[in-house]
Parts: C-alpha cells; structure tokens; sequence
C-alpha cells in the first residue's frame, strides 16, 4: 500500500475532469480547473473528511467498494482503476463483480439520461451503479454483494424480489432469466461465479432446476414490462438495452410505454423517490 502516491494520483484525475463533464453546474466562481474535493465525495458518497484524508495520503486502507466508488466518480478508465487498486493494496475485483469496472462512457450516458430510470448491470444481473431515478423506481439495491446479490438469483430464492412484477408475469421472466443465464454461461466458461450461481440455485429451487433442464438460450435484448410500485401501482415500460463489447455488462433504462398513464406516473418520481421502498423495509 503506497498512500501517498495513491493520494498524488487522485489529485490528477481530479484535476482533469471538468464539472459538466459529470453532471455537476459550474458556477461562476471556481478557483480550480477540475472537481473540488467535496464534489468527488458526492460523486463516491463518502465523507468529504475522509476524501480530503486520503488526497493527503493518510488514513486507513480503502475498501474495494470505496476504490471503486472513486474509480467511477472519478471516470477512471480500466488501466487507471487497477492502479489504483495496486496504490491501495488491493487485488483488482473479479470482473462481473459488484466492484467491477463501468466504462466511462456508459456512466456518463446514464447520469445524462436525467431524470429517466437507468442502471448499470452485469450479465448475471447484478446491480452495478444505478442514477436516482432508477433507485426511485426499483428500490435500493440488496446490503448483500457477489453474485448472491443479483437480482436474478433473488428472483428464485427470495420471494420479495417477484413483488416488483405483476404475478401473471412470473412465468414468462422466469423463462427469460434462465434462458438468459445460460447465455451469459456459455460467455463466461469455467467462470466461478456462474458455476457457483448455478450450482446454488440448482439446489434451492426446484424451479429453476426444471426451466435449466430444458436447454433454453436466449440474450435478453429488449423488453416491454409491467412493474408494480409501491406508490404508483402498475407501470408499463419499455426496458432497453446498451451492452459492453464483451457482453459482460448492460446499461438498462425505462421508458414509458406509449398510449399509458406511466407518462405521468413516471414523472411523480423525482418526487416520490425511495420513500416509498424504505417505508416498505422498515
């Protein structure tokens, strides 16, 4: 672990990035050419005490999921993330992970999509970075991490995840997950993760034994869903896909379907955000 070096190098990437560039206003009075230090721990929400600390080189050793946090706030690309991690003494995460690189770009067209729903995900559906909008609509991700915390692997073990879908529906997503699973195992090969994911999920639902017993492949490309919110009761919305060059990650966001009333309930999210969710844990 090399703090100080780790404190120099976020200091220069910081320096680089412009505020528009990340979605932040610019303001007429700024005395530095990039982020601030406070606009980087909005960006990685953490504390600004604790980011001024680690730019001094002080402090204790980050964690994976705070150097991943300033990897993506930072729009760091892969080669610099593994730096980073190499500064802070830590092994580069696992791609697929909850940690995993985002490709710049992907990050900067989902915080400018503004107040549509979009989330970055892995191929196993695991929930990467998701903007407000996408919190308010599908509630916080799981406190679980790894692939446990996939939504898919939610879908047959925790009967909470299938309330986010009308109960006529579950058929045809159950189909869609496993035969999209196979997918991403036939991507991956030997992967750990998907052979661990598999195994388990072979073992705690006869369900998804039975729909994996029957060969089913197909890459989930598109969508047009009815979610149930909390708040604003049933929704139509057309889920869209953009994926990484390797498959390994998609950036999904919401729209509307045409000719509903999810226009307008779409719009009462900003307002509503994650109240409704957190009212529903407590």
């Amino acid at each position: 672990m090399n703090l100080s070096e780790l404190g120099g190098f976020l200091r220069s990437r910081r320096d680089r990035i412009r505020p528009a560039d990340v979605g932040l206003p610019t303001g007429p009075r700024r005395r530095v050419p990039g982020l601030r230090r406070e606009e980087v721990a909005q960006l990685a929400g953490v504390s600004v005490d604790y980011y001024i600390e680690l730019e001094r080189g002080a402090g204790v050793q980050p964690s994976e999921q705070m150097l991943a946090a300033l990897t993506r706030a930072l729009r760091l690309s892969r080669d610099e993330r593994d730096y980073l991690f190499a500064l802070a003494g830590r092994p580069v995460p696992p791609s697929g992970s909850p940690a995993d690189h985002v490709h710049p770009g992907m990050l900067d067209l989902m915080h400018r999509l503004g107040g549509t729903p979009a989330q970055v995900v892995t191929d196993l559906r695991v929930m990467l970075v998701q903007n407000p909008a996408a919190r308010a609509l599908l509630g916080p991700p799981p406190a679980t991490t790894g692939w446990s915390a996939s939504f898919l692997y939610r879908w047959f073990t925790d009967p909470r995840a299938r309330a986010l879908y009308p109960p006529e529906d579950h058929a045809e997503h159950t189909r869609s997950f496993v035969a999209d699973l196979r997918a991403a195992s036939a991507r991956r090969g030997a992967d750990p993760d998907v052979r661990a994911m598999i195994t388990a999920l072979s073992t705690r639902s006869a369900e998804f034994s039975e729909h994996w017993a029957q060969h089913d492949v197909s890459f989930r490309r598109h969508d047009r869903k009815r979610l149930i919110h909390p708040e604003l009761g049933l929704l139509e919305v057309n889920c869209l896909n953009l994926f990484s060059e390797d498959g390994r990650q998609r950036l999904l966001w919401f729209t509307p379907a045409v000719g509903t009333d999810s226009v307008a309930k779409l719009e009462l999210l900003a307002v509503l955000g994650t109240q409704s969710f957190e009212e529903q844990e407590s």
